[in-house]
């Protein structure tokens, strides 16, 4: 009979005695191999240099899978014809250990960069996988035939479907850059992670030595409309627009909220924007409900809908508020270094109302031309509301202009209404 003693699991933060210590990783070195490699594989938990593991918040499907033996937990993934279909970087924004600090920007060329390490038996994996694709969606369609877009064959083809470039990130995070982002010491951003996940990443209090983390959140997507090597240049005309996940309006077309409206207009836009020689961008972040994740965001729908008085722009946020403590978390100071990744300096067009991301970018050194707001043709009328209580609440600028003092009391007063 097997007993408790031999059962038992020894768990530690620190390899064992006499183990080599892991690859230093010097965030914003110029090269790759000064940088070193991002080893949050756990093939060979000696070799480890960061806290957390890949996949984000999937990490716990994998988790999974290994208990349910489908999946070997040693298994080292085939990276042959894995690289990227596109050369992005590197750029000057790399270099900067202020500029990213919650993306690996070597992420996409780890087979290559640093061949020597994995031909040691180093299991360093892409956080950054960059393929090319086409798009559908019916707006498109409707603006074709409406003739606001026209069939070009190259980005826009015949039946209405769109060629893009497209990346999948997942977020790495350099803790002592974050901390400064969010303006808090480094020691207070790694005991409240440690804390507000329930002690799930002990080593964020027990190694200090280690300063990169892998979260468990979801990523982004980049969806790139032209020629992706176009972004880094100023002088190419840029739409872009940085979107924040939401399912029930960009999937199912929910009419609450502006989302999947503002979306495809944007998608539009960077179309438009390509076919007269110029690049689009759409960053789709997984940041549902404003962060505050989707069983919040249906329990304010429920209590926005049934207070006395309906729902109204007076208390969209209270209500919020009541149930999660706080209006937003999203916040938009990680948000830049997407931006940084693919060596932008100018966004000429900035298809957002949002003062939040707007000043998150301007803040980060990237110029901003125009900025588009969404048609009001566009606005779902269940939508007024969202609209009403974001301009009161002075997230939505409109045409890009501060507002003035009767613009806002006239956002106020329709808020009251």
């Amino acid at each position: 009979m097997e007993s408790k003693r031999s059962k038992h699991i020894k768990l530690t933060s620190h390899p064992g005695s006499g183990a080599a210590k892991p690859i230093p990783i010097n965030w914003g070195a110029a090269d790759p191999a000064t940088r070193g490699p991002v080893i949050a594989t756990l093939t060979n938990p000696e070799q480890r240099n960061v806290i957390g593991t890949h996949s984000g918040s999937y990490a716990v499907y994998r988790a999974l899978a290994v208990a349910a033996k489908a999946l070997d937990p040693q298994h080292v993934p085939d990276l042959t014809n894995t690289a990227p279909t596109d050369s992005l970087g590197p750029y000057p924004q790399w270099k900067d250990a202020e500029k990213i600090v919650s993306i690996d920007p070597w992420g996409a060329v780890v087979a290559d960069v640093f061949q020597t390490y994995l031909a040691k038996g180093y299991d360093i994996r892409p956080t950054i996988a960059v393929t090319k694709a086409h798009i559908d969606m019916p707006e498109i369609r409707d603006a074709c035939e409406a003739g606001r877009l026209s069939i070009d064959g190259q980005i826009l083809r015949t039946g209405g479907d769109v060629r893009v470039t497209k990346a999948a990130i997942e977020p790495v995070w350099y803790l002592p850059g974050v901390a400064r982002r969010f303006g808090c010491t480094e020691s207070e951003l790694r005991r409240t992670l440690f804390e507000q996940t329930g002690g799930m990443f002990p080593e964020l209090v027990t190694r200090g030595d280690l300063d990169v983390f892998l979260p468990p959140i979801g990523g982004q997507t980049v969806y790139i409309f032209g020629d992706p090597t176009k972004l880094a240049e100023p002088s190419v005309p840029l739409t872009a627009r940085v979107h924040d996940e939401c399912n029930g309006s960009d999937v199912f077309g929910s009419d609450i909220c502006t989302c999947r409206p503002y979306l495809a207009h944007a998608i539009e836009e960077c179309i438009r924007g390509a076919q007269q020689g110029g690049v689009g961008l759409i960053v789709y972040f997984r940041k549902e409900g404003r962060a505050l994740g989707e069983v919040t965001k249906f329990l304010v729908y429920n209590a926005r809908k049934r207070q006395e008085g309906g729902d109204t722009a007076a208390q969209y946020f209270a209500r919020t508020e009541c149930v999660a403590g706080v209006q937003d978390m999203r916040f938009q100071e990680l948000m830049p270094d997407v931006l940084h990744w693919l060596g932008i300096t100018k966004i000429h067009r900035l298809v957002s109302m949002s003062n939040m991301k707007y000043d998150a970018i301007v803040r980060n050194g990237i110029a901003v031309g125009e900025r588009v707001k969404i048609p009001d043709e566009l606005i779902p009328v269940d939508a007024r509301v969202e609209m009403d209580a974001k301009m009161a609440a002075g997230y939505f600028t409109p045409d890009g202009r501060a507002p003035d003092s009767d613009e806002l009391a006239k956002a106020k007063g329709r808020a009251l209404e």
